[in-house]
């Protein structure tokens, strides 16, 4: 049975995907004491944590330091994020003023996409979600997501590289 030793024992891992998640380390550092605690009272209860012979399951612990972190999230507005600045600096490249000439790049490179790479952008773009429209055309799922992601990759490519 897994046991809370095995599980800290990979502590600055836990702090580092905490981080990835947009806190800042002392909050991180939080939010796994918190998974600790919450695992511990789990594992008191019965829960067996275990994967395989004598491995703890990372899937679990990380399910909970996401659930952990987005349970914050929602409780509290005025923590700082790290991912608070990087939104700044976004806004900052994207004002008002400079709006209408980006959105022109996008209808142009749009333009010169291939015309199912466009109309399948479209469609998704304009809130059809790809497993309704999968259902609609008969269109494999996982071609209709590879061809959205391609699209906004190219975009991505063109005009903020």
């Amino acid at each position: 049975m897994g046991r809370i030793e095995d599980i800290f024992k990979k502590h600055d891992d836990w702090v580092d995907i905490v981080c990835t998640f947009g806190c800042n380390k002392e909050t991180a550092e939080d939010l796994v004491q918190e998974m600790y605690i919450k695992i511990q009272v789990k594992i008191n209860n019965g829960l067996d944590i275990s994967f395989g012979e004598g491995d703890i399951n990372h899937i679990y612990v990380f399910k909970t330091l996401r659930t952990l972190f987005l349970d914050l999230k929602r409780k509290e507005k005025n923590i700082y994020f790290e991912s608070d600045e990087v939104l700044d600096d976004v806004e900052s490249d994207f004002s008002i003023n400079n709006f209408d000439l980006v959105y022109d790049q996008v209808k142009k490179e749009l333009n010169n996409m291939y015309w199912y790479d466009r109309k399948i952008f479209d469609l998704i773009d304009n809130g059809k979600s790809i497993a309704e429209l999968s259902r609609d055309t008969n269109i494999s799922y996982y071609s209709l997501y590879n061809t959205y992601r391609k699209v906004i990759e190219k975009l991505k490519e063109k005009l903020w590289d």
